[in-house]
């Protein structure tokens, strides 16, 4: 006989800060997004996919994202940071996790990220084989404020919850 124990919910947040440069594309949540200036980053500085790499992993309990791709490891220069958000999401499964839902609030003076918040979901929803409503995408200014006000920076704030169901037999 199978018993099963309570099913276990988990929440996590992450969020992630990247300086704006020339010369770099802007990644965020694996969108190219139009714009003379890209995240500055060991990898492809995508502050969206950082963050949510970081609520996951810290909801499972399993560190952030420098854990698993440290900034000082060469392999990782300019990387693709989908294949982060695809190993985190096996890293989760391997302990029976499953995610539930993830909220993003991107922080940024410019550029305008309406047109690409649909983009954003579906691709996040893809790799982490959740239902596009599930993910939730907002963008909010600093109305000037600090470092992303005045256009040097977007951060990224991201929260996650997780499912976990402990058989018994």
């Amino acid at each position: 006989m199978i018993e099963e124990e309570p099913i276990e919910f988990r929440v996590g947040i992450g969020t992630d800060i990247h300086r704006l440069a020339e010369g770099r594309k802007l990644m965020l949540g694996g969108v190219q997004v139009p714009f003379p200036m890209g995240l500055l980053g060991h990898s492809d500085g995508d502050a969206v996919l950082h963050a949510v790499c970081d609520a996951l992993l810290g909801a499972a309990g399993m560190g952030d994202i420098g854990t698993f791709f440290p900034d000082t490891d060469p392999k990782y220069k300019d990387a693709d940071s989908k294949g982060f958000l695809l190993t985190v999401k096996e890293k989760l499964a391997e302990k029976k996790w499953e995610v539930i839902n993830v909220d993003v609030t991107i922080h940024a003076e410019q550029p305008r990220l309406e047109p690409f918040k649909g983009q954003i979901k579906r691709i996040i929803a893809g790799l982490l084989g959740i239902d596009f409503n599930a993910v939730n995408i907002k963008a909010k200014t600093n109305n000037g404020l600090g470092e992303i006000g005045t256009g040097e920076a977007i951060g990224v704030t991201a929260v996650a919850m997780l499912r976990k169901k402990i058989r018994r037999i």
